[in-house]
């Protein structure tokens, strides 16, 4: 620690641990690019079942009304922006891990997906999408008949 950067590991000073520590951080967030425009990758867990399809993907700290969600061309596209938060007068910002920029994420959907009949709801900084099967590609059930 040193008075300049106080939340800082002084042995980080070393330039090849800096080197280390630099790759091994952007290995834990491997969905922010820090570039001109930062992008976030947000995290998501797809879930299937005979109904359908579930996605769940974290937008932590969005307003609900700024999501977008959008199927075209048998892609669904989420995406939403996330806007940097202010530093207090008299504060200095000694590290930021929160991402703010646009997120963004794209998942090509199968066939048997219904689109029309996408959902969305945004809950707990979760954004769930329902996609329901189309109705002839859903199992069901055939009833042996016994004859005589």
């Amino acid at each position: 620690m040193n008075a300049r950067y106080p939340f800082n590991n002084a042995a980080v000073t070393h330039p090849l641990l800096r080197d280390f520590d630099f790759i091994f951080r952007e290995l834990a967030s491997p969905g922010v690019r820090d570039d001109a425009e930062r992008t976030v990758t947000p995290a998501a867990d797809i879930l299937e079942a005979e109904s359908g399809i579930t996605l769940r993907v974290d937008l932590p700290g969005h307003d609900a009304k700024a999501i977008q969600v959008k199927v075209e061309d048998g892609v669904l596209t989420v995406r939403s922006e996330r806007k940097a938060e202010a530093v207090p007068e008299g504060s200095t910002l000694r590290r930021q891990e929160r991402a703010s920029g646009v997120y963004a994420r794209q998942f090509r959907l199968p066939e048997t997906v219904d689109a029309t009949g996408v959902e969305a709801r945004y809950d707990n900084g979760v954004l769930t999408l329902t996609l329901p099967r189309r109705e002839e590609t859903r199992p069901r059930v055939v009833e042996v008949k016994v004859q005589g």
